[in-house]
């Protein structure tokens, strides 16, 4: 259906002249000057007596402005309606009708030039509106379309429209931001199989696909058709029933038209022939801004539990004065002007009038007597629609450019001597620039403009359907979108005022293909699903992830570490072998006891001088071994404490030259006790080798080669001070770096194979005739140190951050200690608690 504004001076007073506003057959010739008075119910018409509202604001408005003297004076607005029967042919041939003369079917023809075509208002379908302008547009006639715009496409021209709705992309927005407010990421889509509806899928899917948002399932609505094919039509709801509610999302956004609410209202019923159980209960409907809750006959009194609680976007509508008073005062036996309101009466009243040519009358009498608020919201409604809305503002934007246009002096001539502005015959097409950039406040107060593109500038509502236990309907606005606030305002919803669907308990929904990943997990998608279903995974060791859906956990900066629930990095603390801590405070007292003890043991070789056990075996090397063994002791403190770069170049090079030192000290007195025996052999010749020249030479010269090896270490990549922020998660380790690793390994080499060789000279020369035993001494002592510094590699390289020191000093205090132990305790046992074997006499025996 749509209508045609026409400007009469000849009448005042508008009527409506009509075919039938049911769906049951192509009009007659003369079809726009045939009344309609009686029209026999058919039980099978399937029209949408909701729609007739549409017609009563469009009467309303020419009514309310041909009785306002302010606005176009001197001109009455006339109006014809004409149906499309949604079917091309007929849509032409109705528009051919309005370019033609009232009597005749004479397109392209017209002498009344009283009876002047200003614009017309297109109809609900898409089609219809643009099957019209292909016509329209070649002789320039606006058209103000209330309903989706038509698509267009690279053969279809340039084609005008005036739209009294905002622009979709708008609602694309809106919806995307209501998706992502409450976090709905796994939707259904139901859409009409129309040309809009393939638009609105194309426009929306890659903005939902950007924001993480995808498809459980798409669905598409049949589109209008004859009930001969209504069986099929259903079959195929039903089919769609069934995906929809085989799947696991809560949402389904509708894009439809009025219509589209008559197929869903099937829904409940489709799949128990008695239409009374598996109502698609769990479901959140959002419906686009073109759908109502409409009805058709048969659905008057089917229950609508299925849309409690769903949301709609809603063109701004308010109810406009005198507007409820005018819809009800029609009546049947008064509104004898009305062709549609006997057909609208019997769908509504499901009754028939009385007819005096048919004898016999199916079904009930219409009184004429019944009650409009007495029918269900969904099939009629007492206030004003957002369609009708849009067409009584249709109608005021068509008069007032008419007005600017008639008021303009550019383009129309004033008639002298008192008679006034007269409008002229003019083209139609002059009206197209003043409908650009109409403004005005209707009859509610509400500022209507169009801009310059023909469309509405306008904001959408989001309303709450609340469905009563009574089946009453009435909804609720919880929320705004507007295009032209600020981006912190353009999206407003009060998330309080919402009733959800009682199957959620009002708790609010949610609609997710998989939970979410919270953080301290990362997401890992399925292959060949939507990327909106994965699996979820602890970060890995030293990772986080501190938002919910992380794809990828990524590291913490150096100075930080991952917390206990790898959600957040926690700033790492400094850490060093501290003399304040148990561990340094402990290594500290072990080094310095066994530096007292080692004092101790040199003090009483020094008062017993003189005494065989330590005159033999050379004094000089045993004083030399002791303050080493000292030293190492001691050297044990440089690794305690805060790492200063002095202290990186000395302890790892004076633990190697002392080491070596005391070493090869220990080398040295084995060497002298195999030389010692052989020269016992008559006629040896290696008795001009012994003595303390040998021994000195043979510790000078080791430790030469060592301190040779730190000189060029300090020289090529010297130890530095050093921050470890990788080897401790939980810490920033501070130390030295050994700055060559080469050279440290070197270090230590040299000191192992001069153990390894002292180690396998006192093994030989262990049951040598000595005195005391000392090569098995040694060789004990050398056992212990090597048994300790081959185990130190690998644990040293096990360990991490401060334990790598103390193990080090843990290696250095237990190999001296054996050194001390296995050399001196047996020495010192004789000198101290056994004096009578500390004489020649004594040596001399255990050596026989």
């Amino acid at each position: 259906m749509y209508s045609c504004i026409q400007n009469d001076d000849d009448s005042a007073v508008p009527t409506i002249t009509s075919s039938s506003y049911s769906m049951q057959g192509p009009p007659d010739k003369g079809y726009q000057n045939h009344n309609v008075t009686n029209v026999e119910h058919d039980s099978d018409s399937s029209a949408v007596p909701k729609n007739y509202q549409h017609i009563l604001a469009l009467a309303f408005a020419v009514k309310e402005i041909n009785e306002n003297p302010q606005l176009l004076p001197n001109i009455t607005l006339g109006f014809h309606i004409y149906d499309s029967y949604f079917i091309p042919k007929w849509t032409y041939y109705a528009t051919m009708q309005l370019i033609s003369t009232a009597d005749r079917f004479l397109p392209n023809y017209k002498c009344d030039i009283q009876n002047n075509l200003i614009a017309v208002i297109g109809g609900l379908d898409p089609q219809t509106s643009f099957y019209l302008a292909t016509v329209l547009d070649v002789y320039k006639i606006p058209q103000l379309i209330y309903g989706y715009a038509p698509v267009m496409n690279d053969k279809t021209p340039g084609l005008t429209f005036h739209q009294l709705t905002p622009r979709e992309s708008f609602q694309d927005t809106a919806i995307l931001s209501l998706l992502i407010h409450f976090k709905w990421t796994w939707v259904g889509i139901l859409i009409m199989s129309t040309d809009t509806g393939k638009r609105f899928l194309q426009a929306v899917s890659p903005k939902l696909t950007q924001m993480g948002i995808c498809f459980a399932f798409l669905e598409t609505i049949p589109t209008l058709s004859f009930l001969s094919e209504i069986n099929d039509q259903l079959r195929n709801m039903a089919k769609i029933h069934d995906r929809i509610m085989a799947s696991k999302a809560n949402i389904v956004i509708v894009y439809g038209d009025t219509f589209s609410m008559v197929y869903l209202r099937w829904l409940p019923y489709l799949s128990e022939p008695e239409h009374v159980t598996n109502k698609p209960r769990g479901k959140v409907w959002i419906m686009t801004a073109q759908m109502e809750l409409t009805a058709i006959i048969y659905q008057k009194n089917w229950d609508l539990d299925m849309f409690h609680g769903a949301l709609s976007f809603t063109i701004y509508s308010n109810d406009i004065p005198g507007f409820h008073q005018f819809v009800e005062s029609r009546n049947p036996s008064r509104t004898k002007e009305d062709g549609f309101i006997r057909d609208f009466w019997q769908q509504a009243f499901i009754c028939v009038f009385s007819n005096p040519v048919v004898d016999m009358v199916k079904g009930d009498i219409c009184t004429g007597k019944e009650k409009l608020d007495s029918l269900p919201e969904s099939f009629f409604d007492l206030r004003m629609t957002g369609h009708s809305y849009n067409i009584y503002n249709a109608v005021y934007a068509v008069a007032h450019a008419l007005h600017a246009m008639s008021s303009s002096k550019l383009k129309y001539k004033a008639i002298v001597e008192g008679e006034g502005l007269e409008l002229q015959y003019q083209l139609a097409w002059q009206l197209h620039n003043f409908l650009r950039g109409v403004s005005f406040n209707n009859s509610a107060g509400d500022k209507v403009f169009l801009n310059q593109n023909g469309h509405l500038i306008a904001a959408f509502d989001v309303m709450n359907w609340i469905i009563s236990s009574n089946q009453s309907f009435h909804r609720v606005k919880v929320g705004r979108v507007d295009p032209q606030a600020p981006p912190d305002e353009a999206f407003i919803i009060n998330e309080s005022a919402i009733t959800w669907p009682t199957w959620f308990n009002q708790v609010q929904p949610l609609s997710q293909c998989t939970m979410n990943c919270y953080p301290g997990y990362s997401r890992k998608f399925k292959e060949g699903k939507p990327f909106c279903c994965y699996d979820c995974f602890t970060c890995s060791e030293g990772t986080i992830s501190n938002q919910t859906d992380m794809n990828d956990c990524y590291k913490c900066p150096n100075e930080t570490y991952p917390n206990k629930n790898k959600d957040l990095c926690i700033p790492k603390y400094i850490s060093f072998l501290s003399y304040e801590k148990p561990l340094g405070l402990s290594l500290a007292c072990f080094a310095l006891s066994f530096c007292l003890i080692t004092a101790l043991v040199l003090g009483t070789f020094m008062k017993y001088h003189n005494t065989p056990i330590v005159k033999a075996n050379n004094r000089s090397i045993t004083y030399t071994l002791l303050i080493s063994l000292l030293l190492c002791f001691l050297s044990a403190l440089l690794f305690i404490g805060h790492p200063e770069k002095v202290v990186c170049l000395l302890r790892q090079t004076a633990f190697g030259i002392i080491f070596s030192v005391a070493v090869s000290c220990v080398l040295a007195k084995t060497i002298m006790v195999v030389l010692a025996f052989m020269i016992t052999k008559p006629g040896s010749r290696i008795r001009k080798w012994v003595g303390k020249g040998l021994a000195n030479s043979i510790v000078l010269s080791c430790s030469f080669i060592q301190a040779s090896i730190c000189i060029v270490w300090l020289a090529t990549s010297p130890p530095f001070p050093d921050a470890d922020k990788h080897s401790v998660s939980e810490e920033i380790t501070l130390g030295c770096n050994e700055g060559s690793v080469t050279m440290f390994y070197c270090v230590l080499g040299y000191m192992g194979f001069l153990a390894i060789i002292s180690f396998t000279v006192a093994f030989l020369v262990r049951r040598l005739p000595d005195s005391f035993n000392e090569a098995k001494f040694i060789t004990f002592s050398m056992l212990v140190f090597c048994s300790v510094w081959l185990s130190f590699v690998p644990t040293y390289l096990s360990t991490k951050g401060k334990y790598m020191v103390a193990v080090e000093i843990f290696s250095i205090i237990v190999s001296s200690a054996g050194l001390l132990g296995c050399i001196f305790f047996p020495k010192c046992y004789i000198i101290v608690l056994r004096p009578e074997l500390n004489s020649r006499e004594q040596i001399i025996k255990r050596k026989t």
